[in-house]
């Protein structure tokens, strides 16, 4: 029998920027949580805290899924509330990186703690061992460390470190609830300085500043060519250090360099802090939190430190053209290129290449149980499309393997000592069997726990026997614009999905749809709409609109129009439950096509909503007949007296001002969810929980709703939002253009020139869309902002 151990609450020691982000993923995963900090000096004593939950608020990107929530998060002090620790399942501490801070808090809190609680603490790189000293044997068996990276809702990374003295099943309960509760992707790391992704990742940037220094090139350069083109975060290494703090990024440096001595690592001589880096600090130039660190905005300009004068410059610089063209070919070919290039460009890259595979060989039997750890500590953690040992293997195993002993033997490495022999005496470090451990000397096969058993098609490394997502399974039917198909050990529902640019809406995917619905109706017990990557559905193909509409105007384009309206009705009507697996965006036409399932799995990081304004057009695929029947549907439930136009006006809105949710808890706020349907934390798991939701939905019985008419608003609302648009006109806060979108948004959500409680079927509803929608084809600046969006990807305001 499987041993449950439900975290029912959790408690975060420490209010600062990762303690207060810590809290508030809490309240998006729906885990109440306590959030301590000292007792104020004045004031309220839980000052602090509070300040802190207020802060929240401006933070950017947001820490919360909807800003409201923040109240959710009850605030507390050491003085007065400690016996709130005794409810909760899980304490975090997470307060500032001083062993004797740390230490004369758990001396302050652990004789209330319950007596089967977890607690752990969120340090970057102190010793877990060391930290746990003074604990009595059961509190050391249930003590380890849990590290968050910054900022907690978006990184996917946690690095889950024990002590000798931990018990296995503390961590794997840990990891279950960091995994499907708040959605986290867990390295298991040794307890060694910094662990595995700040040891490996720190160590980068490093190297990259050393490097750009020898080959000299500037910061922004360096930016340019250490982001997206190697597939890395698009604020690459300098504005990254910016974005994390100068201030914390020379704290783990200083780490480093106090904790690995040039007896326990080779390279230490590397580890001294930067003196650009040093000077910045110095003067109180921290990043992004100060206003001014590598970089500084000046106006709209982002200007670069020249670390010769001290003073900020014009950025902007990019990689050569003959270094982009070499950073695009195949591993094989491209480190062969950039190695042989005499170009100081070409030989920054493939220098920190070098260096860093020097590194990790070196210190993977210390840092990591295997390369496939390590690989995914960086890509989670930094924000890496491939980790250093899948590029590594993927440019040649063993060609590399000798560059680097040309380069360590020419003196031009960081530092003399050879690779391990253990390099030369394997192909690759990841196989179908499993990833290579340079401390056992052996392959290791991925860790097994149930709660791994819901990502269907988990994250994979290079070389590993990973089913692929477009390929796996059952295929039912394929064709250039969709795949219908089932997946391993679930071939009673349906999964269909899109092939397109973006998955949007084309001719071929909504006859693929209407084909599903019918195979789902004939063999299945469900049917899922789920991408293989993000986004859900960017809307309609408009380029593929294009052709139709050259040849034959708007009258083309409505046949066309009314099948993607036909495709909604028949997915909510469908005679098996319809779910939207979404994650990511769902614009426009996928908008409309998640509201008409009849459930939709939300992953939290989806941005959902009507944006067709933006080009010019109102929604033409059923989501204005979708806000006037949900409108009706609130004010039913509201009761008998309920004006409907009290819930129109705020669904309005949305399509009005092409509002997209910034997450699935707020797209629910907005309407485009209901209260039944399912916000998965951890995307990975989305097409697990439809599958079952299909399931559920079809074994409780499911029928189709039963078509109703529905009571509109009718000309005196459109009349009232019409004078609002007026008003918003001519004071110059809208265009005629949008004057006139926003007026026949009201036209359809208001069902048209009828009277107020006039019931009108969904045909009506759709028939005043696409009148409209094809109208607006014909006008000139609405063709201005279409072909603004096809040529420069920027919709233009007219």
């Amino acid at each position: 029998m499987s041993q449950n151990f439900p975290i029912r609450k959790v408690a975060v020691l420490g209010a600062g920027v990762m303690g207060a982000q810590i809290a508030a993923h809490c309240v998006n995963a729906r885990v109440p949580v306590v959030l301590f900090d000292l007792p104020a000096k004045e004031g309220p004593k839980n000052a602090i805290a509070e300040r802190a939950v207020a802060n929240l608020k401006k933070l950017s990107p947001a820490p919360l899924g909807l800003t409201q929530e923040a109240e959710l998060i009850r605030c507390a002090n050491y003085d007065d509330d400690l016996g709130l620790l005794a409810g909760c399942d899980l304490v975090i501490e997470a307060i500032a990186e001083r062993m004797d801070w740390k230490h004369d808090l758990y001396r302050k809190v652990t004789p209330h703690l319950a007596s089967g609680a977890l607690f752990a603490t969120n340090t970057s790189g102190l010793s877990i061992t060391r930290l746990g000293e003074g604990f009595d044997e059961q509190l050391r068996q249930r003590f380890c460390g849990v590290h968050f990276f910054n900022p907690p809702r978006y990184m996917p990374l946690v690095e889950l470190i024990p002590t000798a003295h931990t018990r296995p099943e503390v961590l794997d309960q840990l990891e279950s609830f960091l995994t499907t509760t708040l959605g986290k992707s867990v390295v298991r790391a040794l307890d060694t300085p910094n662990f595995v992704a700040n040891r490996v990742g720190v160590f980068s940037i490093l190297a990259v500043i050393h490097e750009a220094e020898r080959f000299g090139l500037s910061f922004d350069v360096v930016d340019d060519l250490t982001g997206s083109k190697l597939g890395r975060a698009k604020s690459a290494t300098f504005r990254t250090a910016d974005v994390v703090g100068l201030d914390t990024m020379a704290h783990v440096i200083g780490t480093m360099r106090d904790t690995l001595p040039l007896d326990k690592d080779p390279f230490a001589a590397l580890y001294a802090t930067p003196k650009v880096l040093a000077q910045l600090v110095e003067r109180g130039a921290l990043g992004q939190k100060s206003g001014a660190g590598f970089y500084k905005k000046v106006g709209k300009d982002i200007q670069r430190l020249d670390p010769a004068s001290g003073e900020y410059v014009a950025g902007g610089g990019k990689a050569e053209e003959i270094v982009a063209r070499m950073l695009k070919k195949p591993a094989a070919e491209r480190f062969e290129l950039l190695r042989n290039s005499s170009n100081p460009q070409a030989q920054f890259l493939w220098s920190i290449f070098r260096d860093i595979w020097h590194y990790i060989a070196l210190h993977l039997a210390d840092i990591a149980d295997n390369a496939r750890d390590l690989d995914f500590a960086i890509r989670w953690g930094f924000g890496w499309n491939e980790g250093p040992f899948e590029t590594w293997q993927a440019a040649g195993w063993k060609r590399i393997a000798g560059w680097i002993a040309e380069d360590i033997a020419a003196g031009k490495a960081l530092c003399s000592t050879p690779l391990p022999e253990w390099v030369a005496s394997i192909d690759a470090v990841h196989t179908p069997q499993g990833s290579w451990s340079a401390s056992q000397g052996a392959y290791k096969p991925r860790r097994e726990l149930p709660v791994m058993r819901r990502q269907l098609f988990g994250q994979s490394v290079l070389g590993e026997s990973a089913p692929d997502a477009k390929t796996a399974g059952a295929t039912v039917f394929e064709d250039d614009s969709i795949r219908l198909w089932t997946a391993p050990g679930a071939d009673d529902v349906l999964v269909t999905s899109f092939k397109t640019k973006m998955n949007t809406l084309g001719p071929g995917v909504v006859a693929g749809l209407q084909r599903a619905v019918e195979l789902a109706e004939s063999s299945y017990r469900g049917l899922v709409v789920w991408q293989t990557g993000e986004p859900f559905s960017a809307g309609a193909d408009l380029q593929a609109m294009l052709p139709a509409f050259m040849s034959g105007g708007a009258k083309a384009i409505e046949p066309e129009e009314k099948k993607l309206q036909d495709l909604v009705l028949r997915l909510r009507y469908a005679q098996v439950p319809v779910v939207a697996a979404v994650r990511g965006m769902a614009l426009g036409g996928g908008c409309e096509l998640a509201v008409h399932a009849a459930r939709r799995v939300v992953a939290l990081e989806s941005y959902i909503g009507l944006v067709e304004v933006g080009v010019g057009l109102i929604p033409g695929g059923g989501g204005l007949c979708y806000i006037a029947r949900r409108a009706a549907e609130l004010a039913q439930a509201a009761g008998a007296d309920a004006d409907p136009m009290l819930f129109l006006k705020g669904l309005y809105m949305q399509p009005a001002t092409a509002a997209v949710s910034k997450s699935a808890v707020e797209a629910r706020r907005m309407g485009w969810l209901r209260d039944d349907d399912v916000i998965v934390m951890h995307k990975d798991e989305l097409l697990f929980v439809s599958i079952e939701q299909a399931r559920s939905l079809s074994a409780s019985g499911w029928r189709a709703p039963v078509p109703a008419l529905i009571p509109v608003a009718g000309r005196s609302a459109i009349a009232t939002i019409r004078g609002q648009l007026a008003n918003m006109r001519d004071g110059a806060q809208i265009t005629e253009h949008d004057y006139l979108l926003g007026q026949m948004i009201a036209e359809v959500v208001c069902g048209g020139d009828v009277d107020a409680g006039t019931r009108v079927d969904e045909a009506w509803l759709m028939r005043l869309e696409r009148e409209r929608f094809c109208r607006l084809l014909e006008h000139p600046k609405t063709q201005e902002r279409i072909m603004s969006l096809l040529q420069t990807g920027k919709p233009v305001r007219n």
